[in-house]
């Protein structure tokens, strides 16, 4: 039987996880919604695959934060993988830039869930929300692909370092 890693030196504090996620690479994503709700989006990194029967992906949202109850609300949303020159879409997405402003800052299709699609996403996941779990400070947002858009990748946008970088694909030119 192994031990318990209960030591002193091992406590894991907010700070510290903080951290240490710091060094894993995330793609960056512009989640969107729009409906009864009212239309809202942020930007996210904490989005990735469960299953592919269904297509499903997670989402996680502060819970607090003041777009959550639209998500909520709609039960919809769309996720836009973003490329390196949606760097500034990111930041106004992310931070305490209006509304209004954040979607005047692109242009937007709609998606079959009534979802903004970001024209010129690496890939746009068009989804139906199919469960919400609660877990600490967010909300788990569980969704059912409905749609899939995008066009070739071929650099992709990413986290890491608390600093934005790019990827690119193998093969790409």
């Amino acid at each position: 039987m192994s031990e318990l890693c209960y030591a002193a030196d091992a406590t894991v504090t907010k700070d510290r996880y903080r951290d240490a996620m710091a060094s894993v690479a995330a793609a960056v994503n512009v989640v969107t919604t729009d409906g009864p709700g009212g239309r809202a989006g942020f930007t996210a990194t904490a989005v990735c695959s469960v299953t592919d029967s269904p297509p499903t992906l997670l989402v996680c949202v502060k819970r607090d934060s003041s777009v959550g109850e639209a998500f909520r609300a709609n039960g919809s949303l769309c996720v836009n993988t973003l490329a390196p020159e949606h760097q500034p879409l990111s930041n106004m997405f992310g931070g305490r830039t209006p509304s209004d402003e954040r979607f005047a800052a692109a242009t937007w299709t709609t998606g079959c869930t009534g979802a903004p699609v970001l024209e010129g996403a690496l890939a746009s996941f068009d989804c139906r929300i199919s469960k919400v779990v609660d877990v600490g400070t967010h909300a788990v947002l569980f969704c059912e692909v409905l749609e899939i858009g995008g066009g070739e990748p071929t650099e992709g946008l990413i986290y890491v370092g608390r600093r934005y970088d790019s990827v690119t694909a193998c093969g790409a030119a």
